[in-house]
């Protein structure tokens, strides 16, 4: 058997602090990028009901930059590691260092803490009632992230023998798991083409309430509808097009009062949050410059239109009412 022993202390260099450092970083790295995935995750299969957020484009980006995280750092460690192994078995004595020993310990101590502070918030949540399904399987991810960590630096730092084919398992395993959870977060979130074509579809809704803000407008000042989409621009308006295809949106006049806009949409979603966010359900989107009356934006893929119909009382009552909020100008049939 290979006398792994070291028998004199090996002189330690930069090259060794920069390895085990950046090795350290990389792995931090990969943890947080870890946990961020999964949390997306969760929050996609597991919605919170008291938390009315949607579950699209947030979503989406956190799930992402986790993503990025991984890709990016997870190899650069595995790469640093084969570095730092093969350094060890030419230099077994160096399994010694003090550098190596001291980020390796404070990596233990991240990890012991990551699992102590899991544990007493999981306590504490059980005890005032308020353990949810989601919370509890965060809480799952990052214990079993911090559990996995600290149980692998606990045995490299007792172990003696050099050639052991344990860590190789170990990142093949791991990277089999991270491929397979990125592949899944995608795949339940909507890949990169699927997230494009939501957001062409978020700005062509924005567009539509901007042009039924300036019709409402050139009502009030002219007290009529205008004739096209071009007569806005005595207003100083710039009317958007559509975002991918430049093509102007479909207007026209169905009564003294209404009209009709249409766009040619890439997804059918049931509605869409101009704060970012896509829901599955009933929404009731925030003032756009003039208040809107409760609607909801969903539509199909394919050319949809929008019934508004200006109300006359709302321009009464602007004048008589001194609130911060008015009543709406204009509603809106979809």
């Amino acid at each position: 058997m290979e006398n792994t022993t070291p028998t004199k202390p090996t002189r330690e260099t930069a090259r060794d602090l920069f390895l085990h450092l950046l090795s350290a970083a990389v792995l931090y790295l990969s943890m947080i990028g870890f946990i961020m995935l999964w949390w997306q995750i969760i929050n996609f299969l597991f919605p919170d009901k008291l938390n009315v957020i949607g579950v699209g484009s947030r979503i989406y980006m956190t799930l992402i930059q986790g993503t990025s995280m991984l890709l990016v750092a997870f190899p650069v460690f595995v790469l640093l590691s084969w570095i730092i192994g093969r350094d060890l078995r030419a230099n077994p004595a160096k399994r010694e260092s003090g550098v190596r020993k001291w980020l390796w310990y404070i990596t233990l101590f991240v990890s012991a803490m990551t699992i102590i502070i899991d544990l007493v918030i999981l306590i504490f949540n059980f005890l005032r009632g308020d353990l949810t399904t989601q919370f509890f399987l965060k809480l799952v991810v990052i214990l079993i992230v911090g559990a996995a960590v600290f149980g692998y630096y606990l045995w490299d730092l007792r172990k003696r023998e050099t050639l052991t084919d344990l860590p190789k398992k170990l990142a093949w395993i791991t990277a089999v798991v991270i491929l397979l959870s990125v592949i899944y977060g995608f795949y339940l979130v909507g890949f990169p083409a699927k997230q494009r074509n939501l957001r062409f579809d978020e700005q062509r809704v924005m567009n539509l309430q901007e042009i039924i803000s300036s019709v409402a407008s050139y009502w009030q000042q002219k007290n009529q509808l205008p004739p096209t989409l071009t007569d806005l621009g005595v207003l100083g308006f710039n009317v958007p097009k559509d975002p991918e295809t430049g093509a102007q949106y479909e207007y026209s006049i169905t009564g003294d009062l209404s009209f009709r806009l249409c766009a040619t949409f890439k997804m059918s979603v049931a509605a869409i949050d101009l704060s970012g966010d896509y829901y599955t359900g009933p929404y009731y989107p925030s003032q756009i410059g003039v208040a809107t009356t409760p609607q909801n934006w969903k539509h199909n893929a394919g050319r949809v239109c929008f019934d508004t119909v200006i109300d006359k009382d709302f321009f009464k009552n602007q004048l008589k009412s001194n609130a911060n909020t008015v009543p709406s100008p204009v509603r809106i049939n979809d």
